[in-house]
């Protein structure tokens, strides 16, 4: 099955949207509540990219990125897939086109993120898609990085 994934900014017509998508009970611990990632996208406006995953023209999820031009890094702060749209592919298909989106960039080396350890099933679409444990922890949460100038990365 390919599932069609859109990615654009959060606008009014999404936020409210995007508000109510929501991570099952469990994984809570995993990802801060997409208030949150709001919040701390206007707090650090200069560099905080928010963006809604779409399928068709409904919210399915949710990301954050740290857009560090100037240090060539673009960071994944958040991704979440609402609870009810999770196991269909929107997560793999999202980060897919994430990827791609920011090699066309040609501005960025790397793209750091950092993960709660427990969380198995994002440790293990990170590692498919050739991100590498640096052995470095912030916050309590495992340090993961993905370069991005090298030419052979994994298809997914």
């Amino acid at each position: 099955m390919n599932i069609l994934i859109r990615k654009e900014k959060l606008n009014g017509k999404t936020f409210e949207k995007v508000l109510a998508l929501k991570v099952t009970k469990k994984q809570e611990k995993f990802v801060a509540s997409n208030l949150m990632s709001l919040a701390q996208t206007g707090l650090y406006h200069e560099h905080a990219r928010s963006l809604v995953i779409l399928n068709n023209d409904e919210p399915v999820g949710f990301m954050t990125l740290d857009w560090e031009e100037e240090e060539r890094t673009v960071g994944l702060w958040r991704r979440m897939i609402d609870a009810k749209h999770q196991g269909k592919g929107y997560g793999k298909d999202a980060l897919k086109v994430l990827i791609k989106q920011v090699k066309q960039e040609k501005k960025f080396d790397l793209m750091p993120l950092s993960l709660v350890s427990e969380n198995i099933i994002a440790y293990e679409l990170y590692q498919s898609f050739g991100f590498k444990k640096t052995g470095e922890i912030a916050d309590l949460e495992e340090i993961m990085v993905l370069p991005l100038n090298e030419s052979e990365q994994p298809e997914n």
